[in-house]
C-alpha cells in the first residue's frame, strides 16, 4: 500500500508512525477503511489516524481501485481486511497499540449489522480494540472524506 498525506506527499507509514510516537508516546493510533463504487471502479481507502488525546488528529492515507464490487457483504469485508492487514504490518514491525475503526453499525437497521460479529471476532482474536458506530470513528471518517 502506498500511503500519502493530503497534500499527495509519499509516506513510508513506518517510518512515520514511529516518529509520531517518539514525539508524543501517548498517541492513539486509530486504522480504518472505508469504500465506495462507481461506475466500473470500487476505491478504497484506509486511513492510519493520530490522535493527540484533545490537541487534534491527522492522518496519512492509501487509496486502492479495484474493478466494481456490486456485492456489498464482499465490499464490506475487504474494508476489513485492508484495515487489519496494513494493523498487523504495523503492529508486527513497530510493536504499537493500534485501534480498528470499522464504518459498520451495530442497528439492525443497517446492512452492515449483519457482518459486526464477524468483522469484530477477527479483529478481536489479533488483539484489537474495535470501534463500531456510533462510537469514534477516527479513521473511517478520514477515509470517508477521500472516498468522495
Amino acid at each position: 500500500m502506498r500511503f500519502t498525506d493530503v497534500n499527495g506527499l509519499e509516506i513510508n507509514p513506518f517510518s512515520y508512525t514511529l516518529k509520531i510516537i517518539e514525539k508524543s508516546p501517548d498517541v492513539k493510533i486509530h486504522i480504518g477503511t472505508d469504500s465506495q463504487s462507481e461506475n466500473n471502479l470500487t476505491k478504497f481507502i484506509t486511513a492510519i489516524a493520530y490522535r493527540y488525546n484533545k490537541r487534534g488528529v491527522h492522518y496519512i492515507y492509501s487509496k486502492t481501485n479495484s474493478p466494481k464490487i456490486n456485492n456489498l457483504w464482499n465490499r464490506l469485508f475487504k474494508e476489513t481486511e485492508l484495515s487489519l492487514s496494513i494493523a498487523e504490518k504495523l503492529k508486527n514491525k513497530l510493536n504499537v497499540s493500534l485501534e480498528i475503526d470499522m464504518d459498520y453499525n451495530e442497528n439492525e437497521n443497517f446492512f452492515s449489522n449483519k457482518l459486526v460479529p464477524f468483522a469484530k471476532g477477527w479483529a478481536n482474536s489479533l488483539g484489537y480494540k474495535v470501534n463500531i458506530k456510533p462510537n469514534d470513528q477516527i479513521a473511517t471518517s478520514a477515509a470517508d472524506y477521500h472516498t468522495r
